[in-house]
C-alpha cells in the first residue's frame, strides 16, 4: 500500500459503491467522502466499478 493512501473502512467502501451505482461522478464522490479525486478514482478502479464520466 502506498503510504500516501489512506485506509478505506468498510462503510466508506459501501458508500463509494452506492454513489457509483447512483451515477455520481468522481468529483462529487470525492466531496462527499472527503477524499481526493485521485484516491476515489483509484478505489473505483480497484473495485472494478465503472464511474460516470465527468462532464
Amino acid at each position: 500500500m502506498n503510504p500516501t493512501e489512506s485506509y478505506w473502512s468498510y462503510e466508506a467502501v459501501q458508500a463509494l459503491i452506492s454513489l457509483v451505482r447512483e451515477g455520481a461522478p468522481a468529483s462529487v464522490i470525492s466531496l462527499k467522502l472527503k477524499r481526493s479525486i485521485t484516491e476515489v478514482r483509484a478505489k473505483i478502479n480497484d473495485l472494478g466499478l465503472t464511474p460516470l464520466a465527468e462532464a
